[in-house]
């Protein structure tokens, strides 16, 4: 008999599932040929792009920036590119590094809401010194709001910075 009930307990049971009305899953885009999915963007508008050296995970994650903060990072970009021939890049915990390959990083920037943040990893030995103070002894930050961007200024500190011993990370 305990058989019996059991065996109606668990149809009765399945019947209420399959009578329970169910959300619609949400579809998951399918990823168009050829066309990459857009990096996700954390606070800030942060672009998450992996960790991962060379030039095209830089890329990406400057065409993920938002807004004219996109437009800034290519601007940084080719600044720094042609300033140093053969700069070393790779995205490190979501911001786009560049130095010198074997001899360490001199440079990185990060979106932030309503400004690029720049870091010089041995800024103090820049001259002028860049603007803005940190925690950490060597390094100096320059804080880059929407068109606010003195070229020849970030061009002399990048072709200073490099020519500095490099930050192993």
């Amino acid at each position: 008999m305990a058989d019996h009930t059991s065996e109606k307990s668990a149809k009765a049971a399945a019947e209420r599932v399959a009578a329970k009305p169910t959300k619609p899953r949400k579809a998951t885009p399918e990823p168009q040929p050829g066309k990459a999915a857009k990096p996700a963007l954390l606070a800030g508008g942060n672009p998450q792009i992996a960790k991962a050296e060379g030039d095209a995970p830089v890329q990406a994650y400057i065409a993920a920036m938002p807004g004219w903060k996109s437009d800034l990072g290519r601007r940084l970009d080719a600044i720094i590119t042609g300033t140093v021939p053969g700069v070393h890049k790779a995205v490190k915990w979501n911001s786009p590094f560049y130095g010198i390959e074997g001899q360490g990083w001199f440079l990185s920037f990060h979106v932030f809401t309503r400004y690029v943040k720049v870091t010089f990893f041995r800024g103090t030995s820049l001259r002028p010194l860049p603007p803005g103070k940190s925690k950490h002894k060597q390094v100096r930050y320059l804080d880059v709001y929407e068109d606010q961007l003195d070229e020849a200024q970030f061009a002399a500190w990048v072709k200073q910075a490099s020519q500095l011993p490099g930050e192993r990370m």
